[in-house]
């Protein structure tokens, strides 16, 4: 069958970037049926951490297979479910404790919801604007980093309220007028349309993913910190793409130091797996009555147990949190060098391997060079994602043990195709 026959019968809602046909990865590169090779700077949207078909991942998956491939959690007990969770504890914060696995970011989201809920009484929660948390009702309902999730589905489920996310560049002030604007806002939401004890949770990106990776600041994430112990809110830290060695440190939110109540993970959590998790402490979980909760195939699958059991390993191992840190150091300095070449208003930022660039125009965010940036990187067969409101914003995601040399090779064709657009 003709490969124009064959695309008919995937859904056209999926926006692709490359229509080769890729049939195999390894490491930092696909590869598509013609033998073309591409850097894959994209890692799936974050998701293949330790780089294509990493072999400790690849071998943990064969192994497991020949033994268990699913254990329905309702059933049974399978001992690598047990063995990850305990090694997953060992690699989060002190206040999260026990877990709940399930197969996909929305679905944490929409059980870290549900458990904020039953935990608190309440029954609203507050997201910020320039978030994403998923694409089901409830996710769709606190994500507003495009009209584009949420245009045609509304009504969406009540209950939600927005607060301004601490973005400086957006708003062109200094990071503390930012931080004291964005936190008396919040404080008037709680005043005014949601009160303290109407809340059960405020959920948060530490880093905002598709709003344009724009961090947010230490400070402001330690004055939602206080205002949630005031107010017996919950705080729910969503790391699902920031997560797992990704921003130079496990999590995110430890550059600011605060303590999550409820810790969303997935993406990179299984090396290209489906799979995810909701953290938080035995207290707080055990406030889910059983039954009340639950899921056909989280965590009942061993193979994606195993495989997130060797990512951890691997992370640790070949310290992919420390050559994140260092590679997303050596990727900014590139990326300066090079704008400082060429006539393009350009915001790099990020933590990490998670690095953005958002490029404007007369003040205003420039779309379209950032669509003909991406459109050349891929012509020299680079791949890279663009993100943010005014989808002017091109993001770097190589997987954690990317190399010295494959950052190179990428800021070369990124410089080749930037001078080839503004020329």
């Amino acid at each position: 069958m003709q490969n124009s026959l064959c695309k008919q019968a995937l859904s056209d809602v999926w926006g692709r970037l490359n229509s080769s046909l890729i049939v195999r990865g390894e490491g930092s590169y696909i590869f598509d049926d013609q033998g073309n090779r591409y850097l894959d700077f994209t890692s799936g949207i974050g998701v293949t951490a330790t780089g294509h078909c990493h072999p400790q991942i690849v071998g943990a998956i064969q192994a497991q297979a020949n033994q268990l491939l699913f254990g329905q959690l309702n059933c049974m007990l399978p001992e690598i479910t047990l063995r990850y969770a305990t090694a997953l504890r060992a690699q989060t914060p002190a206040s999260i404790e026990t877990f709940f696995f399930s197969n996909s970011g929305a679905e944490a989201v929409e059980g870290a919801v549900k458990l904020a809920r039953i935990a608190t009484g309440r029954p609203n929660v507050i997201a910020f604007e320039g978030g994403f948390h998923g694409r089901t009702a409830m996710t769709m309902a606190l994500t507003s980093s495009k009209k584009v999730f949420r245009e045609g589905f509304q009504p969406l489920p009540a209950g939600v309220f927005f607060s301004p996310f601490p973005n400086s560049f957006y708003y062109g002030w200094s990071r503390e007028e930012t931080n004291r604007f964005c936190l008396e806002q919040l404080e008037r939401l709680l005043q005014t349309q949601s009160s303290a004890d109407e809340t059960a949770a405020i959920i948060i990106e530490p880093v905002l993913g598709e709003g344009g990776f724009v961090p947010a600041p230490a400070e402001f994430l330690l004055g939602l910190r206080e205002i949630c112990d005031r107010t017996g809110i919950l705080l729910i830290v969503d790391e699902i793409q920031s997560g797992f060695g990704r921003t130079g440190k496990m999590w995110a939110h430890e550059y600011s130091g605060i303590r999550p109540d409820i810790l969303t993970m997935a993406k990179g959590i299984a090396s290209g797996l489906p799979m995810s998790a909701i953290g938080a402490s035995h207290e707080l979980m055990s406030r889910w009555v059983p039954g009340s909760h639950g899921g056909t195939f989280g965590g009942g699958s061993a193979v994606s147990m195993a495989a997130a059991l060797a990512t951890l390993e691997v992370i640790e191992n070949e310290q992919l949190v420390e050559n994140a840190r260092a590679m997303g150091n050596e990727l900014k300095q590139n990326l300066e060098t090079i704008f400082s070449k060429y006539s393009v208003a350009a915001d790099i930022r990020g933590y990490g391997l998670m690095v953005g660039v958002e490029l404007t125009r007369d003040g205003k965010p420039d779309k379209q060079t950032a669509i003909n940036i991406q459109a050349a990187c891929l012509k020299s067969k680079l791949l890279l994602l663009i993100c943010g409101t005014g989808g002017n914003v091109l993001r770097w995601l190589p997987p954690l043990n990317v190399s010295s040399e494959e950052i190179n090779t990428a800021c070369k064709i990124f410089e080749s195709a930037i001078k080839h657009c503004v020329s």
